[in-house]
């Protein structure tokens, strides 16, 4: 293999969604290196980080039914009891949410947590405070996706944050998803929580670090033990 063959195995992918960003900075770059150099190497860098942030590398995905993944990477910033999001429909009791936030260095593909079907999607408007604070989860702008599985219906909020302005959704009302297929992104620093049904114990705690589509949150089958695993 060749030292370019070898730098490519090791680089991941850019997400579509990343590659008007990133030649948006590089044109910045060589303008402003015409005008005033130092500038230019703040845009290259400016460049290198954009690229950075819209990698989309591939993930080793546990797929024995059941299985609930983290659907974003970051810090597991809360475990707790909640009533879920009033857009789900999940009801009025408290349910176990796993809460991811992700940092401006986290990658920010974010990844269908189970399979099963896409029955409900709901987006809403709203603010842009910190989304590390737990109002975030009223007060910001996000979008709700409810998934139907054979254990339960899981709720994913995707929930922009201070520097966050758009959340992209991939996927429709009605689709299938597999355990870690991509669902969506969002643009730059946020957080993802994770509703499970009532009763299930989440399986990893707060300050943990969760990789999407490979760390496990949740099995709501705890009983079966062999895994399966997929690469994408």
């Amino acid at each position: 293999m060749s030292i370019l063959a070898s730098i490519r195995s090791q680089l991941a992918p850019i997400h579509p969604e990343g590659r008007p960003f990133i030649a948006a900075f590089i044109v910045a770059s060589v303008v402003l290196f015409w005008l005033w150099t130092p500038l230019g190497w703040l845009a290259a860098i400016a460049a290198l980080w954009c690229a950075y942030f819209f990698r989309d590398p591939e993930r080793v995905t546990p797929v024995r039914d059941g299985i609930v993944v983290a659907p974003a990477d970051g810090r597991i910033s809360r475990v707790i009891n909640v009533v879920p999001a009033k857009e789900l429909e999940l009801g009025e009791r408290p349910l176990p949410r796993v809460s991811i936030f992700m940092s401006v260095f986290d990658c920010h593909v974010n990844r269908s947590p189970v399979t099963g079907r896409i029955e409900r999607i709901v987006y809403r408007p709203g603010a842009f405070v910190n989304a590390d604070l737990d109002k975030a989860s009223e007060d910001n702008e996000r979008n709700c996706l409810l998934i139907a599985t054979d254990g339960g219906r899981i709720g994913v909020v995707q929930i922009a944050g201070l520097v966050a302005r758009r959340i992209v959704c991939f996927v429709r009302q009605g689709a299938s998803v597999g355990v870690g297929e991509r669902i969506g992104l969002i643009r730059f620093g946020s957080r993802v929580d994770v509703y499970l049904p009532e009763g299930v114990r989440p399986l990893v705690a707060e300050g943990q670090t969760a990789i999407a589509g490979e760390t496990v949150l949740a099995d709501l089958r705890a009983g079966d033990v062999q895994r399966t695993f997929r690469i994408g």
